[in-house]
C-alpha cells in the first residue's frame, strides 16, 4: 500500500499525536509499505528518513487560514505520492484531505487523539474514524459520528522506534514522578496539592517532567505549598523513561485524557502507577488491575494513595508486578497491525 500520514509538524516535543503518527509511519514502512509523511517538519524527519519514510514539507496550521494555498500545496504532494490511504491525525489535515480528494480517489482515515477539543467533531469527515479508546468512541458517537465509521484502535508505545535505551536517573527517594505537559488539564496542580498534604514525616520528592504554558503557575503553587524544596521542575526531557525507571510511584492526574501514552511506557518499565479514572486511562490500566485509579480532582484520594504506596513497599511491589502483565496489548506492532487491517478492509470494500 501507499500511505500518506499528515500532522501539523514532526517535532520531538512530547506531542502524543505526533509520536503515534511517527510510530505508525516507521513501522508501516518497515513492514514493506511505501509510506510518506506531510508536515511542517521537525526533529523526527531524520528518524522517518532512516525508516524509509519520505517527508514532504507543508505548512499546516491549527486554523484554516490560508486554505486555498494549502489546498494547492497538498494536491501537489498527492500527485507526487499517489497514496491509496491518506491518514490525517489533526483537524487541518483531515479537512484538507477531504476537500482535496476529488480526482485522486484515495481513502481518508482520520485519527481522533484529543476528542475533548471542540474541533474533534470535524475529524468525522474520514471514510474511517479511528478512536484511541472506547471512551473516545462513545464521545464521538454522541457527537453524531456514525458507529459504522468508528473503529477503536488503542495506542501502543512498547517497541517504539522513537525510544532508545535510557540510563536510569538517580532520584531522591521516595520519588514520585509525573511526565506530562505543563497544562491545567494534566492535573499538575492537584498533584502538587496532594504531595503537599502528605504527613510531615514523609520526606518524599516530587519530579515534574514536562514543559508547557502553565508551568509558571505551577511553580507558584509549588512555592506556596510548604514543600518547594522537594518539588523539582525538570522541564521537557527527550527520554523521560530515565525518570520512570527510578520512580517509586508514577502519577498521571489528568482531568482529560483520551488515552495516556505515557502510562503504557510506565507499565513497560514496571512503575507503581496512580492515575485518574477519566477518558481512556482505565482502559490503559485494565480498569484498576495495572494501576490505582482515583476520581478526577480528588486531591484527598490522591494523597491517601500516595501515602499507602510510600508506607507499604509490599503494596508498591505488587502494583509494579501487575503493571508488567499483559503488555502485548500495548505494543506498537499490535497497533500497526490493526491499522493496516483497517486500511486493507477499506480498500477491498
Amino acid at each position: 500500500m501507499r500511505i500518506l500520514h499528515i500532522t501539523n509538524h514532526a517535532m520531538e516535543i512530547g506531542n502524543g499525536i505526533v509520536n503515534v503518527a511517527v510510530d505508525l509511519a516507521c513501522t508501516q514502512s518497515d513492514s514493506g509499505h511505501q509510506v510518506f509523511y506531510a508536515s511542517n517538519g521537525g526533529e523526527y524527519e531524520n528518524l522517518l528518513n532512516f525508516h524509509g519514510v519520505q517527508h514532504h514539507q507543508i505548512k499546516l496550521r491549527k486554523s484554516l487560514f490560508g486554505l486555498p494555498q494549502l489546498w494547492v500545496d497538498f494536491r501537489r504532494i498527492i500527485r507526487a505520492t499517489r497514496p491509496d490511504i491518506v491518514h490525517a491525525h489533526m483537524m487541518t489535515g483531515a479537512i484538507i484531505g477531504k476537500i482535496s480528494r476529488p480526482g485522486f480517489g484515495y481513502k481518508l482515515v482520520t485519527h481522533v487523539h484529543n476528542e475533548f477539543q471542540r474541533s474533534a467533531r470535524l475529524m468525522g469527515v474520514g471514510d474511517a474514524v479511528i478512536a484511541v479508546s472506547e471512551a473516545v468512541s462513545v464521545s464521538m458517537r454522541n457527537r453524531g459520528i456514525p458507529a459504522l465509521r468508528l473503529h477503536v484502535i488503542r495506542n501502543g508505545t512498547i517497541n517504539s522506534p522513537r525510544v532508545s535505551p535510557a540510563q536510569s536517573k538517580l532520584l531522591n527517594h521516595p520519588a514520585i514522578v509525573t511526565v506530562a505537559g505543563m497544562y491545567e488539564r494534566k492535573g499538575i496542580r492537584d498533584l502538587i496539592g496532594a504531595f503537599a498534604s502528605l504527613p510531615s514525616h514523609v520526606q518524599a520528592h516530587l519530579y515534574l517532567v514536562g514543559e508547557g504554558p502553565d508551568r509558571a503557575a505551577f511553580e507558584g503553587a509549588a512555592a506556596q505549598s510548604g514543600r518547594a524544596a522537594f518539588i523539582h521542575f525538570e522541564g521537557f526531557q527527550r527520554q523521560p523513561q530515565a525518570y520512570m525507571q527510578d520512580a517509586d510511584i508514577f502519577v498521571l492526574a489528568s482531568h482529560k485524557e483520551p488515552w495516556g501514552l505515557v502510562l503504557s511506557e510506565a507499565r513497560e518499565l514496571g512503575c507503581a502507577i496512580v492515575a485518574t479514572r477519566v477518558g481512556g486511562i482505565p482502559e490503559v490500566l485494565e480498569h484498576g488491575h495495572a494501576g490505582l485509579l482515583f476520581p478526577v480532582g480528588d486531591v484527598s484520594a490522591l494523597t491517601a494513595l500516595l501515602l499507602q504506596l510510600i508506607e507499604s513497599p509490599e503494596d508498591c511491589g505488587r502494583l509494579r508486578n501487575r503493571a508488567q502483565e499483559n503488555l502485548q496489548c500495548l505494543t506498537v506492532e499490535r497497533m500497526t497491525g490493526e491499522v493496516l487491517k483497517l486500511y486493507r478492509d477499506m480498500l477491498e470494500s
